[in-house]
Protein backbone atom coordinates (compact mmCIF):
# COMPACT_ATOMS: atom_id res chain seq x y z
CA UNK A 1 0.00 0.00 0.00
CA UNK A 2 1.56 3.61 -1.23
CA UNK A 3 1.36 6.37 1.66
CA UNK A 4 2.69 9.89 0.89
CA UNK A 5 4.38 11.89 4.01
CA UNK A 6 6.46 15.31 3.96
CA UNK A 7 6.87 15.55 7.54
CA UNK A 8 10.07 16.72 6.56
CA UNK A 9 9.25 20.06 5.97
CA UNK A 10 8.78 21.31 8.88
CA UNK A 11 6.51 24.62 9.42
CA UNK A 12 7.98 26.97 11.64
CA UNK A 13 6.21 27.63 14.52
CA UNK A 14 6.05 29.95 17.60
CA UNK A 15 6.87 27.88 20.51
CA UNK A 16 3.31 26.81 22.86
CA UNK A 17 1.47 26.88 19.00
CA UNK A 18 -1.67 24.57 19.28
CA UNK A 19 -0.76 22.74 15.87
CA UNK A 20 0.72 19.05 16.30
CA UNK A 21 3.80 19.39 13.95
CA UNK A 22 5.42 16.64 15.63
CA UNK A 23 3.03 14.18 15.50
CA UNK A 24 3.36 13.35 11.18
CA UNK A 25 6.79 12.70 11.73
CA UNK A 26 6.47 10.16 14.42
CA UNK A 27 3.28 9.00 12.12
CA UNK A 28 5.89 8.01 9.81
CA UNK A 29 8.53 6.42 12.32
CA UNK A 30 5.17 4.13 14.03
CA UNK A 31 4.19 2.93 10.38
CA UNK A 32 7.60 2.36 9.28
CA UNK A 33 7.91 0.20 12.26
CA UNK A 34 5.14 -1.70 12.84
CA UNK A 35 3.48 -2.32 8.72
CA UNK A 36 5.84 -2.87 6.40
CA UNK A 37 3.59 -3.73 3.92
CA UNK A 38 3.16 0.29 3.31
CA UNK A 39 5.21 1.52 0.71
CA UNK A 40 6.70 5.27 1.81
CA UNK A 41 7.23 8.42 -0.90
CA UNK A 42 8.08 11.81 -0.63
CA UNK A 43 4.93 13.73 -1.63
CA UNK A 44 5.55 15.84 -4.45
CA UNK A 45 4.64 19.43 -4.47
CA UNK A 46 1.26 20.40 -6.05
CA UNK A 47 1.49 22.47 -9.10
CA UNK A 48 0.16 25.78 -9.84
CA UNK A 49 -1.65 24.43 -13.07
CA UNK A 50 -3.27 21.73 -10.12
CA UNK A 51 -4.00 24.73 -7.82
CA UNK A 52 -5.71 26.51 -9.63
CA UNK A 53 -8.54 23.83 -10.65
CA UNK A 54 -9.95 25.43 -7.10
CA UNK A 55 -8.13 28.28 -6.18
CA UNK A 56 -7.86 31.98 -7.08
CA UNK A 57 -4.57 32.68 -9.02
CA UNK A 58 -4.44 36.04 -6.93
CA UNK A 59 -4.30 33.79 -3.78
CA UNK A 60 -1.85 31.11 -5.16
CA UNK A 61 0.44 33.96 -6.15
CA UNK A 62 -0.01 35.24 -2.40
CA UNK A 63 0.69 32.17 -0.35
CA UNK A 64 3.68 30.52 -2.78
CA UNK A 65 5.05 34.34 -3.05
CA UNK A 66 4.68 35.79 0.66
CA UNK A 67 1.81 38.22 -0.31
CA UNK A 68 -0.69 37.29 2.10
CA UNK A 69 -2.07 39.77 4.82
CA UNK A 70 -1.78 39.90 8.29
CA UNK A 71 -5.38 39.36 8.49
CA UNK A 72 -5.08 36.13 5.92
CA UNK A 73 -2.13 34.84 8.06
CA UNK A 74 -4.43 34.86 11.15
CA UNK A 75 -7.10 32.97 9.60
CA UNK A 76 -4.94 30.59 8.77
CA UNK A 77 -3.38 30.28 11.48
CA UNK A 78 0.24 30.08 10.67
CA UNK A 79 2.56 33.00 10.27
CA UNK A 80 3.78 33.07 6.26
CA UNK A 81 7.43 31.62 5.70
CA UNK A 82 8.58 29.76 2.50
CA UNK A 83 8.47 26.59 4.40
CA UNK A 84 4.68 27.39 5.28
CA UNK A 85 4.05 27.26 1.20
CA UNK A 86 6.46 24.77 0.37
CA UNK A 87 4.27 22.53 3.19
CA UNK A 88 1.19 23.81 1.94
CA UNK A 89 1.80 22.85 -1.70
CA UNK A 90 3.17 18.83 -0.95
CA UNK A 91 0.09 18.50 1.31
CA UNK A 92 -2.03 18.78 -1.44
CA UNK A 93 0.30 16.58 -3.58
CA UNK A 94 0.47 14.06 -1.29
CA UNK A 95 -3.36 14.04 -1.57
CA UNK A 96 -3.37 13.99 -5.21
CA UNK A 97 -0.76 10.80 -5.42
CA UNK A 98 -3.17 9.05 -2.94
CA UNK A 99 -5.49 9.50 -4.40
CA UNK A 100 -4.26 8.43 -8.23
CA UNK A 101 -2.73 5.47 -6.51
CA UNK A 102 -5.97 4.82 -5.25
CA UNK A 103 -8.12 5.01 -8.30
CA UNK A 104 -5.70 3.75 -11.11
CA UNK A 105 -5.43 0.61 -9.95
CA UNK A 106 -4.13 0.41 -6.05
CA UNK A 107 -7.89 0.55 -4.29
CA UNK A 108 -6.46 2.11 -1.37
CA UNK A 109 -3.70 4.62 -0.90
CA UNK A 110 -3.12 7.41 1.83
CA UNK A 111 -1.38 10.97 3.01
CA UNK A 112 -0.12 11.21 6.04
CA UNK A 113 -1.00 14.23 6.45
CA UNK A 114 -4.28 16.62 4.47
CA UNK A 115 -7.19 17.19 5.35
CA UNK A 116 -6.59 20.47 4.66
CA UNK A 117 -10.78 21.27 4.26
CA UNK A 118 -11.45 24.69 5.74
CA UNK A 119 -10.13 26.86 2.70
CA UNK A 120 -12.09 28.37 0.36
CA UNK A 121 -10.83 29.36 -3.46
CA UNK A 122 -9.39 32.65 -2.42
CA UNK A 123 -8.88 32.19 1.23
CA UNK A 124 -7.17 29.50 3.73
CA UNK A 125 -8.43 29.05 7.58
CA UNK A 126 -8.53 26.64 10.36
CA UNK A 127 -4.80 25.45 9.83
CA UNK A 128 -5.85 25.15 6.15
CA UNK A 129 -4.32 26.52 3.29
CA UNK A 130 -5.01 25.56 0.23
CA UNK A 131 -7.71 22.31 0.38
CA UNK A 132 -6.63 19.13 -0.77
CA UNK A 133 -9.18 16.80 -1.25
CA UNK A 134 -11.01 19.23 -3.39
CA UNK A 135 -7.69 19.90 -5.54
CA UNK A 136 -7.28 15.83 -6.08
CA UNK A 137 -11.03 15.83 -6.76
CA UNK A 138 -11.17 18.01 -9.90
CA UNK A 139 -7.75 16.82 -11.16
CA UNK A 140 -8.65 12.82 -10.84
CA UNK A 141 -11.67 13.81 -12.69
CA UNK A 142 -9.28 15.30 -15.54
CA UNK A 143 -7.30 12.60 -15.22
CA UNK A 144 -9.86 9.97 -15.38
CA UNK A 145 -11.26 11.74 -18.26
CA UNK A 146 -8.28 11.97 -20.45
CA UNK A 147 -7.85 8.31 -19.77
CA UNK A 148 -11.03 7.45 -21.17
CA UNK A 149 -10.33 9.71 -24.41
CA UNK A 150 -7.51 8.13 -25.09
CA UNK A 151 -9.06 4.89 -25.05
CA UNK A 152 -11.87 6.08 -27.18
CA UNK A 153 -14.22 5.65 -24.09
CA UNK A 154 -17.52 7.56 -23.66
CA UNK A 155 -15.80 10.18 -20.75
CA UNK A 156 -18.76 10.33 -18.26
CA UNK A 157 -17.07 12.26 -15.21
CA UNK A 158 -15.13 10.80 -12.27
CA UNK A 159 -17.94 10.64 -9.78
CA UNK A 160 -16.22 11.36 -6.43
CA UNK A 161 -17.65 11.09 -2.55
CA UNK A 162 -15.56 13.02 -0.01
CA UNK A 163 -16.31 11.20 3.00
CA UNK A 164 -15.63 13.70 6.04
CA UNK A 165 -15.37 12.48 9.10
CA UNK A 166 -13.15 14.93 10.84
CA UNK A 167 -14.95 16.43 13.90
CA UNK A 168 -14.97 19.80 11.97
CA UNK A 169 -17.14 20.73 9.35
CA UNK A 170 -15.38 20.46 5.92
CA UNK A 171 -17.12 24.12 5.17
CA UNK A 172 -14.53 25.31 2.22
CA UNK A 173 -15.34 21.55 0.66
CA UNK A 174 -18.80 22.14 0.93
CA UNK A 175 -18.23 26.03 -0.30
CA UNK A 176 -16.35 24.59 -3.74
CA UNK A 177 -18.79 21.31 -4.35
CA UNK A 178 -22.27 23.06 -3.57
CA UNK A 179 -23.31 23.57 -6.76
CA UNK A 180 -21.46 20.56 -8.27
CA UNK A 181 -23.65 17.21 -8.69
CA UNK A 182 -20.31 15.11 -9.75
CA UNK A 183 -19.31 15.68 -6.04
CA UNK A 184 -20.85 14.63 -2.98
CA UNK A 185 -19.74 15.54 0.16
CA UNK A 186 -20.77 14.23 3.74
CA UNK A 187 -19.75 15.40 6.87
CA UNK A 188 -20.05 14.26 10.51
CA UNK A 189 -19.37 16.90 12.82
CA UNK A 190 -19.71 18.50 16.11
CA UNK A 191 -22.52 20.68 15.97
CA UNK A 192 -20.56 23.79 18.26
CA UNK A 193 -17.49 22.68 17.37
CA UNK A 194 -15.32 24.89 14.24
CA UNK A 195 -16.40 26.38 12.21
CA UNK A 196 -19.11 28.94 13.58
CA UNK A 197 -20.67 29.46 10.14
CA UNK A 198 -20.96 26.26 8.33
CA UNK A 199 -21.73 25.39 4.68
CA UNK A 200 -24.23 23.33 3.21
CA UNK A 201 -22.78 20.04 2.56
CA UNK A 202 -24.90 17.27 0.39
CA UNK A 203 -25.05 15.46 4.07
CA UNK A 204 -24.44 17.18 7.34
CA UNK A 205 -24.92 15.42 10.05
CA UNK A 206 -23.97 17.40 13.37
CA UNK A 207 -23.59 16.00 16.82
CA UNK A 208 -23.61 17.20 20.32
CA UNK A 209 -21.10 17.87 22.56
CA UNK A 210 -19.98 14.22 24.39
CA UNK A 211 -21.38 12.24 21.68
CA UNK A 212 -20.72 8.65 22.71
CA UNK A 213 -19.66 5.46 19.95
CA UNK A 214 -23.17 4.07 19.24
CA UNK A 215 -24.93 7.48 18.38
CA UNK A 216 -21.90 8.40 16.39
CA UNK A 217 -21.72 4.96 14.49
CA UNK A 218 -25.66 5.46 13.82
CA UNK A 219 -25.19 8.94 12.69
CA UNK A 220 -22.66 7.59 10.51
CA UNK A 221 -25.17 4.51 9.02
CA UNK A 222 -27.32 7.08 8.29
CA UNK A 223 -25.00 9.17 6.67
CA UNK A 224 -23.76 6.20 4.24
CA UNK A 225 -27.09 5.52 3.73
CA UNK A 226 -28.15 8.49 2.11
CA UNK A 227 -25.20 8.47 0.32
CA UNK A 228 -26.21 5.36 -1.15
CA UNK A 229 -29.44 6.90 -2.10
CA UNK A 230 -28.09 9.63 -3.71
CA UNK A 231 -24.85 8.75 -5.40
CA UNK A 232 -22.95 6.49 -6.81
CA UNK A 233 -19.06 7.41 -6.45
CA UNK A 234 -16.54 6.17 -8.48
CA UNK A 235 -13.52 7.08 -6.04
CA UNK A 236 -13.41 8.22 -2.03
CA UNK A 237 -11.85 10.82 -0.84
CA UNK A 238 -11.95 9.76 3.12
CA UNK A 239 -10.77 12.23 5.80
CA UNK A 240 -10.43 10.57 8.34
CA UNK A 241 -9.93 12.68 11.46
CA UNK A 242 -8.80 11.37 14.68
CA UNK A 243 -10.18 14.00 16.58
CA UNK A 244 -13.55 12.86 17.61
CA UNK A 245 -11.64 10.31 20.15
CA UNK A 246 -12.75 10.91 23.28
CA UNK A 247 -8.77 12.21 24.50
CA UNK A 248 -9.19 15.00 21.77
CA UNK A 249 -9.00 18.58 23.44
CA UNK A 250 -10.48 20.06 20.26
CA UNK A 251 -12.83 17.53 19.42
CA UNK A 252 -15.56 17.82 21.92
CA UNK A 253 -17.17 14.39 21.80
CA UNK A 254 -16.75 11.03 23.67
CA UNK A 255 -15.95 8.64 20.49
CA UNK A 256 -13.49 6.11 22.02
CA UNK A 257 -10.56 3.52 20.31
CA UNK A 258 -13.21 1.09 20.28
CA UNK A 259 -15.56 3.10 18.34
CA UNK A 260 -12.96 4.76 16.15
CA UNK A 261 -11.63 1.87 14.66
CA UNK A 262 -15.60 0.69 14.16
CA UNK A 263 -15.83 3.80 12.04
CA UNK A 264 -13.14 3.14 9.93
CA UNK A 265 -14.04 -0.57 9.39
CA UNK A 266 -18.06 0.80 8.24
CA UNK A 267 -16.34 3.70 5.91
CA UNK A 268 -13.81 0.48 4.35
CA UNK A 269 -16.53 -1.84 4.35
CA UNK A 270 -18.90 -0.30 2.66
CA UNK A 271 -16.67 1.10 -0.21
CA UNK A 272 -15.47 -2.60 -0.41
CA UNK A 273 -18.72 -4.06 -1.00
CA UNK A 274 -18.79 -1.68 -4.24
CA UNK A 275 -15.23 -1.72 -5.19
CA UNK A 276 -14.98 2.01 -4.72
CA UNK A 277 -10.95 3.13 -4.09
CA UNK A 278 -10.41 4.77 -1.13
CA UNK A 279 -7.23 7.62 -0.86
CA UNK A 280 -7.44 8.32 2.79
CA UNK A 281 -6.00 11.84 4.40
CA UNK A 282 -5.72 11.55 8.00
CA UNK A 283 -7.16 15.11 9.17
CA UNK A 284 -7.16 16.50 12.45
CA UNK A 285 -5.87 15.35 15.78
CA UNK A 286 -4.98 17.33 18.87
CA UNK A 287 -4.71 14.33 21.39
CA UNK A 288 -4.03 15.71 24.99
CA UNK A 289 -1.55 13.12 24.79
CA UNK A 290 0.12 13.05 21.45
CA UNK A 291 0.40 8.78 21.93
CA UNK A 292 -3.28 8.74 22.22
CA UNK A 293 -3.81 10.58 18.87
CA UNK A 294 -0.86 8.08 17.20
CA UNK A 295 -2.69 5.12 18.54
CA UNK A 296 -6.17 6.21 16.50
CA UNK A 297 -4.40 7.12 13.46
CA UNK A 298 -2.44 3.53 13.57
CA UNK A 299 -5.51 1.79 14.11
CA UNK A 300 -6.90 3.57 10.72
CA UNK A 301 -4.48 2.44 9.23
CA UNK A 302 -4.65 -1.18 10.37
CA UNK A 303 -7.94 -1.07 9.03
CA UNK A 304 -7.18 0.51 5.63
CA UNK A 305 -4.41 -1.95 5.12
CA UNK A 306 -6.55 -4.94 5.62
CA UNK A 307 -9.03 -2.98 2.85
CA UNK A 308 -5.77 -3.20 0.29
CA UNK A 309 -4.94 -6.31 0.77
CA UNK A 310 -8.40 -7.69 -0.25
CA UNK A 311 -8.12 -5.33 -3.74
CA UNK A 312 -4.75 -7.53 -4.16
CA UNK A 313 -6.49 -10.61 -4.16
CA UNK A 314 -8.83 -9.12 -7.04
CA UNK A 315 -5.57 -9.26 -9.42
Amino acid sequence: MQAFYADHFVLPLPEGHRFPMAKYALLRQRLTQQMSAIQMHEALAASEDELSLVHTPRYIQAVTQGGLSPTEQREIGFPWSAGMAERACRSVGGTLQAARAALFGGGVAANLAGETHHAYPDKGSGFCVFNDVAVAARQMQREWSNQRHRHHIDANGLQVAIVDLDVHQGDGSAYIFGDDPSVFTLSLHGAKNFPVRKQHSDCDIELPDGCKDAAYLQALEQGLDQLERQFKPELILYLAGADPHEGDRLGRLAVTEAGMQARDQKVFEWAWQRRVPVAMVMAGGYGRDIETTLKVQLNTYRVALDYWQRWQALY
